[in-house]
């Protein structure tokens, strides 16, 4: 009896997960079929109409989307964006959170409470001084501009979630290394980074889904020639606004690559997620 009763208990839950998972797929779903009409077709319907007259689906939005000279360049902006500001993220982080769970220097506690600190700071406080910054730099309107700030804003939170899992790696792994006669840099790369692999990957997935999906930042900092996807769709939609035809399949792209990412790194992130929820 007990045994039908938790089986049912798990038909439930599945079921409800099923649900979840479908009704959270939809506007994503709904998007992509969207991309795939053409705008008189649009302008008649919803994107549900398409069950019952899939006539209308067709990869010429797609075609012209590739013809779009402002979409093409922005989407390789914000690749150009995206990767560096979460590869330089995850390479600081690591070494800065390495060096404050197990390095002795002077002020080691105090740097790190800055670092903490840095976390209750909001965005929008240093838009206007880093932007004041990076036109006395010649950086103001340009790719790395926009890399910068978002490796300098990212790093206190990556720094401290680091920090926090290197630091419970047991200790005797570390001393056993070092008696092997292993450098720090040795057991850096070949014991704490394998040993922090989820963390990390759950690190790089927030920081590119963070990055990838800005566009506060980039509104400010970059110019037409770096402006990445999120700014180039909602220009087109302020200049064009019915051009539902190019809008629905760039907007698909732009939502498509962070979920192939998460669902790439997805064994890791959930890793991650239940070490920090044991630890």
């Amino acid at each position: 009896m007990n045994a039908v009763r938790r089986g049912l208990g798990n038909g439930v839950v599945q079921a409800f997960l099923v649900v979840v998972g479908l009704v959270w797929m939809t506007p994503l779903a709904g998007l992509f079929l969207s991309s795939l009409r053409s705008a008189e077709d649009t302008a008649k319907g919803g994107w549900w109409t398409v069950f019952t007259s899939p006539g209308q689906l067709s990869f010429d939005n797609y075609s012209s989307l590739l013809q779009n000279a402002g979409i093409t360049q922005a989407f390789w902006n914000t690749v150009l964006i995206s990767v560096p500001a979460t590869v330089l993220v995850v390479v600081i982080a690591a070494l800065a959170g390495y060096a404050f769970a197990w390095l002795d220097f002077p002020g080691r506690e105090a740097i790190f409470l800055v670092v903490v600190a840095l976390l209750v700071v909001p965005v929008q406080i240093g838009l206007l001084p880093v932007a004041k910054l990076f036109g006395q730099l010649g950086l103001f309107g340009t790719i790395p501009g926009v890399v910068l700030f978002h490796v300098a804003y990212g790093l206190p939170f990556a720094v401290f979630l680091l920090r926090n899992y290197f630091a419970d790696i047991p200790k005797e792994m570390l001393e056993a290394a070092r008696m092997d006669g292993g450098s720090e840099w040795r057991i850096f790369t070949r014991l704490v980074l394998p040993v922090g692999r989820p963390a990390i990957a759950s690190l790089a997935i927030f920081q590119f889904l963070w990055v990838w999906n800005d566009m506060l930042v980039a509104l400010l900092f970059a110019d037409s020639s770096s402006q990445p996807l999120t700014v180039e769709l909602q220009s087109q939609i302020r200049q064009f606004g019915s051009n539902i035809d190019v809008l629905a399949p760039g907007a698909f792209v732009s939502l498509v690559v962070p979920v192939v990412v998460f669902f790439a790194f997805q064994r890791h992130f959930v890793q991650g997620v239940m070490a920090g929820s044991v630890k």
